[in-house]
């Protein structure tokens, strides 16, 4: 191979990325760290689980998230459509630990508060940069070819590449990876309210999950600033079953759950109307020679637990430690990647059967713990995303009421 120029070159710079390249900087390696857009850039996805305290422990950032301020997170509550509201899911009565409380963000913030730490780790961080494909040599992959801000084409080579592009799922798109899930074909639309409802106390900051018809549901996640994200996910089909207005399209499905209509019609919605589809994915693969896949460029799995920042952290941690290792070997085969790759399904298997549950219209949580008080610990796990361990007695009991989906093969290396 030619000269390189870095240890370890990652794609885009968010929660995934930026962890990854943190990590490596502050373990001596030398790394890129290449981002297409300029930050602070908008993004959805403000609702942190607890657990996403461990990597940014890690990371050192613990002190900075509640210097920032962001909207204190202490549970996840559950709402029908005639608004009756679940015991709400406190994380505090069942982990003891600074971990369960954590927060809803802006993460516009939140990204670049990460991603300044890579930089301030070491990692050279290039923003307005686009990575074009992957430079490939003797079956391997070495670099990159990328574009500069002042559209320069040029490359980067290393003999590591972290993809952590998200939604562009650059490696992906170029391998054909991408395979979808078998039964989550959701597509999410959402915006913004000034001064809407917020529930008093310790549940001004909770998400809440509003059911709506057929197992769709609304997000429900208070800001700082007294704004308000909200967003449906539901079918295709169901959305726009009369009208592909966005605006329409939410103003009709606020009427069909009494507690969200409750607490949006003393606000203001502001901003644009959003909306994406095909939510849910995994790579066929992880990692091939040279390469490893990180965060949404990997897998996303659906928005309903929260799980997308802290799958892109724990990942991007999982990543740091795994290319560390191959840089010490100086073997950047896939084989390398092997128990990343494991582990990394083992986590996302239990959300996903979780996930699975709650679309199952014979499913609630509530019948599950009324049968299973033994099991309510090993539930709010799952929810607070200590989710690397054995699950099958709570999914053996998930199975009385819901289709407990069988674990994915693909994922692992290639």
């Amino acid at each position: 191979m030619k000269s390189v120029d870095f240890d370890t070159i990652v794609i885009g710079a968010g929660p995934a990325g930026s962890t990854a390249a943190a990590l490596l900087a502050e373990n001596g390696h030398n790394v890129a760290l290449l981002e297409k857009t300029k930050f602070p850039r908008y993004h959805v996805g403000e609702s942190l689980m607890p657990f996403c305290y461990f990597p940014l422990e890690r990371l050192g950032l613990t002190d900075q998230m509640d210097e920032i301020g962001f909207t204190q997170k202490f549970s996840v509550q559950f709402v029908t459509e005639d608004g009756s509201q679940s015991r709400p899911f406190y994380f505090f009565q069942h982990y003891d630990h600074p971990s369960s409380t954590t927060w809803q963000v802006l993460r516009s913030q939140f990204d670049e508060l990460i991603m300044d730490k890579a930089r301030e780790n070491g990692a050279e961080v290039r923003e307005l940069t686009t990575v074009k494909s992957f430079i490939e040599e003797s079956g391997s992959i070495v670099g990159v070819n990328a574009i500069s801000p002042d559209s320069t084409a040029y490359q980067l080579r290393a003999p590591m590449v972290i993809d952590a592009s998200g939604r562009d799922t650059i490696a992906q798109v170029k391998h054909k990876w991408k395979k979808r899930d078998p039964e989550l074909n959701k597509i999410a639309i959402w915006t913004y309210y000034k001064g809407a409802k917020r529930d008093p106390g310790l549940d001004a900051g909770s998400t809440t999950v509003a059911y709506l018809p057929g197992k769709g549901w609304f997000w429900y996640i208070p800001l700082e600033g007294d704004v308000v994200s909200v967003g449906i996910v539901a079918e295709r089909e169901y959305l726009y079953n009369d009208t592909r207005e966005l605006s329409q399209i939410f103003e009709r499905e606020i009427k069909n759950n009494l507690w969200i209509d409750e607490h949006l019609n003393c606000g203001e919605q502001f901003g644009k109307y959003w909306s994406t589809g095909e939510y849910s994915y995994r790579s066929e693969f992880c990692a091939t020679n040279g390469l490893l896949l990180a965060g949404d460029a990997y897998a996303f799995l659906d928005p309903v637990f929260s799980s997308g920042v802290f799958l892109a952290l724990k990942s991007g941690e999982m990543a740091a430690d795994a290319v560390s290792n191959a840089i010490t070997n100086n073997d950047f085969s896939a084989g390398q990647f092997n128990d990343y790759g494991k582990e990394l399904c083992k986590g996302i298997e239990a959300m996903r059967a979780l996930v699975y549950a709650f679309y199952d219209e014979s499913f609630s949580f509530g019948d599950l713990i009324k049968s299973n008080p033994d099991l309510r610990g090993d539930l709010t796990d799952c929810l607070i995303g200590d989710v690397f361990k054995d699950f099958t007695e709570l999914f053996g009991a998930v199975s009385d009421f819901a289709t407990v989906p069988s674990k994915l093969k693909h994922g692992l290396v290639a």
